[in-house]
């Protein structure tokens, strides 16, 4: 009794050192990052335009460096506290000089190796995208008549500013006889419209890849799968069902077919991520000393028993949330074009080719420990699925209080 009290203790302990430090890296979940969206047509020879999106309130303390006393900040900053669209716009056409400026530092357009000169068509717009407001800005590029390809060069709101930890841009155009998409971050701040094929697809591919790898709400989803699977089989149709349901969701917020507010994405992500591991943990207590026998346990249809399917319902359901957080990393909540829906799907690739490659190591390691030592495969997995349920819980509690 007394070393079966000191497992508990030490699993308790192991537990709460998990979740401890997984909340030491509260960046790598999301929230951290922003998306700035920029649409390039050719409205005639030597003329570029570029249609922005950028966040608003970000928009505004870049701007105006944080300043507190400077006129854009104090008007800026009012109008996004007010929730005005109306006061948002007026600020920012009351200092159209400021924002301009740093705008058109930071996003360049240029053809045959010489600049293009930026100049604003209109004034300010404000529309919503995932609930948070967006200043829509319109720049005519005169260009070299004679060139033959366009540049563009991306810089905007650097993590070097210190408001955002990155920045993408996703880049639609139609320029030089040919269309397509790109995405730009620090690493890659530029693309030609000479681009191939294969170019477009890998930056996609690598923007997916990294959304997985610095999601951490949705790396401890996957591992609350892994460590609640015993076969090789529970494994394969929970990532597979997970797939299909969040694939479903990210294809139709990218149509402008769904719609949800991150207000209520991101709690319930982080409500899956504790429900999926505290499944596991249930099963183990509701066994308790013939807990091992789950090693052996299912029957019926893929060797699957009632818990089992049940289990992959809640994983389809909770998946379809995930989907609309994979959206909500490009802002989308409204219909893309078809060029970029296609990159969206690389995008998607992406992300399953990261989780493909987690469960591929993973798996197997704690497979081979049940079958070698079941009562350590049972502690281990039993000690994951607690410190990833406690981060659930904590990320659901600090979401919907708006921390």
């Amino acid at each position: 009794m007394f070393h079966a009290a000191r497992r508990r203790v030490c699993a308790v302990v192991a537990a709460v050192a998990v979740a401890v430090l997984l909340s030491a890296f509260p960046a790598l979940a999301h929230g951290f990052t922003s998306t700035v969206y920029a649409d390039l047509t050719s409205p005639g020879t030597g003329h570029v335009r570029s249609a922005l999106g950028l966040e608003y309130d970000l928009l505004v303390v870049s701007a105006a460096d944080a300043r507190k006393d400077d006129p854009l900040f104090r008007a800026g900053t009012a109008a996004f506290e007010a929730g005005d669209a109306a006061k948002q716009a007026a600020a920012l056409d009351a200092h159209a000089a400021s924002v301009i400026a740093y705008v058109t530092d930071r996003f360049a357009v240029t053809a045959g190796g010489r600049a293009c000169a930026p100049v604003q068509d209109g004034g300010f717009t404000i529309e919503q995208r995932d609930g948070v407001p967006y200043a829509l800005l319109i720049l005519d590029h005169r260009c070299p008549r004679s060139a033959e390809a366009h540049e563009v060069r991306s810089g905007l709101f650097p993590g070097s500013e210190g408001f955002v930890r990155d920045t993408k841009t996703v880049v639609t155009y139609d320029l030089d006889l040919t269309s397509g998409s790109a995405a730009l971050d620090a690493e890659r701040p530029s693309f030609s419209t000479r681009q191939s094929w294969a170019e477009r697809f890998w930056e996609f591919f690598r923007l997916g890849a990294e959304h997985l790898l610095t999601g951490l709400d949705h790396i401890l989803f996957l591992l609350a799968l892994i460590a609640g699977s015993r076969r090789l089989r529970e494994i394969v149709l929970a990532a597979t069902t997970f797939t299909l349901a969040h694939s479903v969701t990210f294809i139709l917020a990218a149509l402008g077919l769904v719609r949800v507010p991150a207000a209520f994405v991101e709690p319930v992500i982080a409500l899956s991520i504790a429900v999926v591991a505290g499944w596991h943990l249930w099963r183990l207590w509701r066994r308790r000393s013939h807990a091992t026998d789950l090693e052996r346990a299912g029957h019926g249809r893929f060797g699957l028993d009632r818990a089992g399917w049940t289990r992959l319902a809640v994983v389809f359901c909770f998946g379809l949330v995930h989907g609309l957080g994979f959206a909500a990393a490009l802002g989308i909540d409204q219909a893309l074009s078809w060029t970029l829906l296609w990159s969206l799907v690389v995008f998607n690739v992406g992300i399953e080719a990261v989780q493909l490659a987690i469960i591929i190591v993973v798996f197997p390691l704690l497979a081979v420990l049940r079958h070698r030592r079941p009562v350590a495969g049972l502690w281990a997995t039993g000690v994951i699925a607690a410190g990833v349920s406690v981060m659930g819980l904590v990320w659901f509690v600090q979401r919907v209080l708006g921390g």
